[in-house]
């Protein structure tokens, strides 16, 4: 646990230690997610099971690729029949490696480069940016690998929206929506007019959205996904469990510090798109506040909801010292929830990179889902890369 917290507070020691306005050292962020990105690559199939299927249906195409064979006759190439991106990114990373694990570091290099780019571009503050994504996706970007590749690629369609370009929208919204139909959720934005609303209108709105989620409603939007894929089910988002009371506390925590600086935040396009994804972000969760994972269709608004809070908490509107620790309060209480819940699976700790041989002893994921024993004395059984350089 040590290691993660120390890596939580290196963000916070340089958010704390510098101006508390703005702050866009592109060379810290840069760095700093670089180093995340390689911590999160390297790591041993963290995460859960997702990781597994993932490394299996990649091992089959690369196969494929290794025998010249016709990859539509293999069921793993058909698995996201109607996400045809991920399966197109599978077969153009198998021409370089064979090795799930090499596949896994390219795919999470990629995702963090296009997460680079969007906190580079609309956050006010990068040390407090990334505090906000540390409590808010870091976990999840170990094994979710498809949908957070597909909400950072579709955050590189926001500048389109804002500069109402709708065909280099729609052609960016495609890519993404390849990787992952959830994305889907997103398309919606582009129509949303550009203007602040009014608190009150939120307010009701929001209300309304909870109202609605603690209905069985919402299991009827998810009807689209069915078909999706046979990993993630749309089951998986069914909106008939267990009241999730984390979603409507970090809903309101984040319509609090919104409403509360309301008349502080810009009226520029490009802030009202990011303000009106961040309610977004709040609704969807308050829509789906009785589904185990609905919750994920909010990442696709996730960098609307980091950067109006880092807007607020970067003290350039005059916005009191205290509310920028509340940010930095209730990331750490995101990040440690979420790290406890995982780890009582021990999905994060040890922590082990494939760079070593072998397996952590209380990895029970592994025990059920490992499909490759080769990889457990061998790590690179399977070739990291195809072309070598003769120097």
């Amino acid at each position: 646990m040590w290691l993660y917290l120390l890596i939580f507070f290196i963000p916070v020691f340089f958010f704390l230690s510098t101006n508390p306005g703005r702050n866009q050292n592109s060379s810290f962020l840069f760095l700093f997610l670089l180093g995340l990105s390689l911590f999160v690559g390297f790591s041993d199939m963290f995460g859960g099971y997702d990781r597994y299927i993932y490394g299996e249906i990649f091992d089959n195409i690369a196969d494929i690729t290794t025998t010249k064979g016709k990859y539509s006759e293999s069921i793993y190439y058909n698995f996201y029949s109607s996400e045809i991106g991920y399966t197109f990114l599978n077969v153009l990373i198998s021409f370089f490696t064979e090795n799930r694990y090499i596949f896994i570091l390219i795919v999470t290099l990629i995702i963090y480069t296009c997460l680079f780019i969007s906190l580079r571009k609309y956050t006010e503050n990068y040390p407090l940016a990334v505090v906000l994504f540390m409590g808010l996706w870091f976990f999840f970007t170990f094994t979710y690998l498809r949908q957070v590749l597909a909400a950072t690629v579709i955050w590189l369609s926001i500048q389109y929206v804002i500069e109402r370009k709708f065909w280099k929208f729609l052609v960016v919204f495609l890519i993404g929506f390849s990787m992952h139909n959830s994305a889907i959720i997103f398309f919606p934005l582009y129509f949303i007019p550009l203007k602040k609303f009014s608190p009150k209108l939120i307010v009701g709105v929001m209300l309304f959205l909870l109202l609605l989620g603690l209905s069985s409603l919402p299991n009827s939007l998810f009807e689209v996904y069915e078909t999706s894929s046979i990993v993630e089910r749309h089951a998986e988002y069914n909106a008939s469990g267990d009241l999730r009371i984390a979603y409507i506390l970090e809903a309101f925590f984040f319509l609090y510090l919104i409403l509360k600086s309301y008349k502080y935040i810009p009226t520029d396009k490009s802030h009202v798109v990011l303000l009106n994804m961040a309610l977004i972000f709040c609704g969807i969760l308050l829509l789906f506040v009785r589904s185990e994972n609905g919750g994920r269709l909010s990442w696709y608004y996730m960098i609307g909801i980091i950067s109006t809070i880092t807007l607020i908490g970067s003290h350039r509107y005059n916005i009191k010292t205290m509310g920028t620790f509340l940010i930095l309060g209730i990331s750490l209480f995101l990040y440690l929830r979420i790290y406890t819940g995982w780890q009582a699976y021990n999905y994060l700790s040890p922590y082990k990179s494939f760079l070593t041989n072998g397996y952590r002893d209380n990895d029970d994921i592994r025990k059920i889902y490992e499909y490759n024993y080769n990889y457990d004395s061998d790590k690179f059984c399977r070739k990291a890369f195809r072309f070598t350089l003769n120097l």
